[in-house]
């Protein structure tokens, strides 16, 4: 009975997306997204949702694509896995959808990826950093680097540009994406001729760390990795400077947003980002112009990636002079050039291969701000 149910439903789904594509009478193509657009990740996936927007009003504003305008349909699965599917389902069915962004996190956007290849529809995350979430098939992409490459970054960033030996991590051993950082950047400074003199673990909802800091301390590190997000961040930093470490403090992008949540301990601090709002590249600064006139803030990673995804959607859509998924995730695949967040081009599992900016925490007019320091490429 379930293998009947889910063989009509299968059947059902297909034909949608059959009539979806055959259909061509339309001056306005949607563009489906799946983001946490409430919850406790929704910064992720407004700032994503409001990027798309402003690159679907380019996109507009210079004629459209293939003599189409674009229209883009988001829908809430607050971060949610169960509620990505519904999202996506809704979308692709009822909207009749071939092209989606999301989701914001690796684990909704998982939830999608079988759906979206079974029924080849485009999917694009702006940031899940999951190594798995390319893996279901050649229809699912993402514009963010991998958080392997991440813990790479981090490495050769803490041994070339700030010249540390010997390192000290403490990461957060229940989540994926912080062990994952914290395996890469081990491996690769271990690899480079590095040191790594203390490697501390905890688990998901600690809040004292002194222990392990106190082993952090008598190792005597030259840098500690905190590839964990802002909230254990602002409490380690707190606790590693409390106990005179005064050494540089590195991290990923999970420390978006630390210094809303942190004091003068996070100083002497660098993390990495998927783009630096102060960018010094020109196509970047006209982003960052348009947003902030567009929605009066400031553009962050998120924003910057949610308008790569669009960008990517559309210029494989160019290229393939065609909206067939079959067509455009071919032509995506090839795609190589500038974009806001960087140069991206795409290896063989669609991850893009780009650089990694690297952010300094530094005090400007008298509070925390995120200052860009330098960009670290694939090497």
């Amino acid at each position: 009975m379930k293998k009947i149910g889910l063989t009509i439903f299968a059947v059902f789904f297909a034909v949608s997306l059959a009539f979806a594509s055959a259909s061509k009478d339309s001056n306005t193509v949607s563009i489906g997204a799946v983001l946490p657009l409430s919850g406790t990740v929704a910064f992720y996936g407004n700032e994503s949702r409001d990027g798309a927007f402003l690159a679907i009003d380019e996109i507009n504003a210079a004629g459209g694509l293939l003599g189409k305008q674009l229209a883009l349909i988001a829908e809430d699965d607050e971060g949610n896995a169960e509620k990505s599917v519904n999202a996506f389902t809704k979308l692709t069915s009822r909207d009749k959808v071939s092209f989606v962004i999301g989701s914001s996190t690796s684990g909704a956007t998982q939830a999608m990826t079988a759906l979206a290849q079974q029924n080849k529809v485009i999917l694009i995350s702006p940031s899940a950093t999951n190594t798995a979430v390319t893996r279901t098939g050649d229809y699912i992409f993402r514009a963010c680097f991998i958080d392997p490459f991440q813990g790479v970054v981090g490495a050769d960033f803490a041994y070339d540009t700030l010249g540390s030996r010997r390192a000290a991590i403490l990461y957060d051993a229940g989540a994926d994406y912080n062990s994952g950082l914290a395996d890469a950047f081990r491996q690769q400074f271990k690899a480079i001729g590095g040191e790594v003199v203390a490697d501390e673990a905890y688990q998901s909802g600690d809040v004292d760390f002194n222990a392990q800091v106190t082993r952090i301390k008598v190792a005597n590190p030259e840098v500690v990795y905190l590839p964990n997000y802002y909230n254990d961040v602002a409490l380690q930093a707190k606790q590693l400077r409390a106990q005179g470490i005064t050494c540089a403090l590195l991290g990923g992008d999970g420390w978006d947003s630390l210094i809303d949540n942190a004091g003068d301990e996070v100083l002497n601090g660098f993390w990495s980002s998927g783009f630096a709002a102060d960018t010094t590249d020109p196509r970047g600064q006209t982003f960052v112009k348009a947003f902030a006139a567009k929605f009066n803030k400031n553009a962050s990673q998120f924003s910057a990636l949610g308008y790569d995804a669009m960008m990517l959607i559309a210029d494989g859509i160019k290229a393939a002079g065609s909206f067939d998924t079959a067509a455009v995730k071919d032509a995506m695949a090839k795609l190589s050039g500038p974009y806001v967040t960087g140069d991206i081009r795409f290896d063989e599992n669609r991850d893009p291969i780009k650089g990694a900016a690297i952010l300094e925490i530094v005090r400007q007019d008298g509070k925390l701000a995120n200052a860009y320091k330098t960009t670290v490429n694939p090497k």
